[in-house]
């Protein structure tokens, strides 16, 4: 007579929510100072969770941990695990409400001016669902462990991943009126050349389709340079130079001017890449519906048009 086996041990639910941190960061370090644990302890957690499944729940990677096809499957229920723990502290969970944690990472701009609205009005009718958002300025990763969503500049190279385009946004030439009234306003190419650039910091950075200022005028020297465009603004703002800037920013400010529009409209596409299992998860899906939408939405201010009237340069 052969007796049964005895069943395999279930997981412990900890050890999957270690996973889930980590699987959200890509680094041990990263999950186990947010767990407020040490990465001895993450690391062998992570050990007995593969143990008890019976494979290998991470691979590491340039860019950090990413997960195996075991691992993706754990992690889902880890968010299950997530999700009964969060209702035990919150209200009751109405039908269809998503919860879990979406981590994105996007421009300055894009972040703050349609990213969080988005999220934000998705987060009114789904209160247990939780946004991360990185801003950053970059290529697409080759490798993008913890993250759910990338919005990039320019078309993306990209394996192991689903791109699209998103939606397209311009780039022009502001001035202040005060710098205007200090310094005069250019009326052509090169008398604008003799003024001071307010942009990104050259040597840093890393998108290509953003070198416009450097492909067109690249005889002006550089004034304030940032990696953060909220910094280009303001400095332009502040009588730096002349900022080469999205439209749909710097058209939000009275004091600024557009200058030359005729020569400078860098019209420039936003692209969505996410892993091939994104979206899978309904929380991802639902913040990847609300960002289209929302860019769709914001599409004639992206592109510039309800500044119209007031691009010519000339200062009242």
């Amino acid at each position: 007579m052969t007796l049964p086996s005895a069943p395999a041990p279930l997981p412990n639910p900890d050890d999957l929510l270690i996973l889930l941190a980590v699987a959200r960061t890509g680094r041990f370090t990263t999950a186990a100072d947010g767990l407020d644990l040490n990465h001895t302890t993450v690391s062998r957690r992570i050990a007995a969770l593969e143990k008890a499944l019976g494979g290998r729940l991470l691979s590491k990677t340039v860019g950090g941990w990413e997960l195996t096809d075991l691992g993706t499957r754990a992690a889902r229920a880890a968010e299950g695990v997530e999700s009964a723990v969060a209702l035990l502290g919150g209200e009751a969970e109405k039908p269809n409400q998503l919860t879990g944690v979406v981590r994105l990472s996007a421009t300055d701009g894009f972040s703050a001016h349609v990213a969080a609205p988005a999220v934000a009005a998705l987060r009114r009718r789904h209160p247990l669902l939780r946004v991360e958002i990185v801003t950053v300025t970059r290529r697409a990763l080759q490798h993008r462990s913890g993250l759910d969503i990338e919005i990039v500049v320019g078309e993306p190279q990209v394996h192991r991943a689903e791109a699209f385009r998103l939606g397209h946004y311009m780039l022009g030439m502001y001035a202040s009126r005060d710098y205007l009234a200090d310094y005069g306003t250019p009326t052509t190419v090169a008398e604008l050349t003799e003024h001071p650039l307010v942009y990104f910091v050259d040597s840093m950075l890393a998108v290509d389709d953003l070198d416009a200022p450097r492909r067109l005028v690249p005889t002006m020297r550089d004034s304030i340079s940032s990696t953060n465009v909220f910094v280009h603004v303001e400095a332009t703002r502040a009588g730096a130079g002349i900022g080469f800037l999205p439209c749909f920013m710097a058209d939000q400010h009275p004091d600024l001017v557009r200058l030359l529009p005729d020569d400078f409209q860098e019209r420039l596409p936003y692209w969505m890449v996410l892993r091939p299992d994104s979206l899978c998860q309904p929380a991802v899906a639902a913040v990847v519906d609300a960002l289209r939408r929302q860019t769709a939405a914001y599409e004639q201010h992206l592109l510039g048009r309800p500044a119209a009237g007031r691009v010519d340069g000339s200062v009242d």
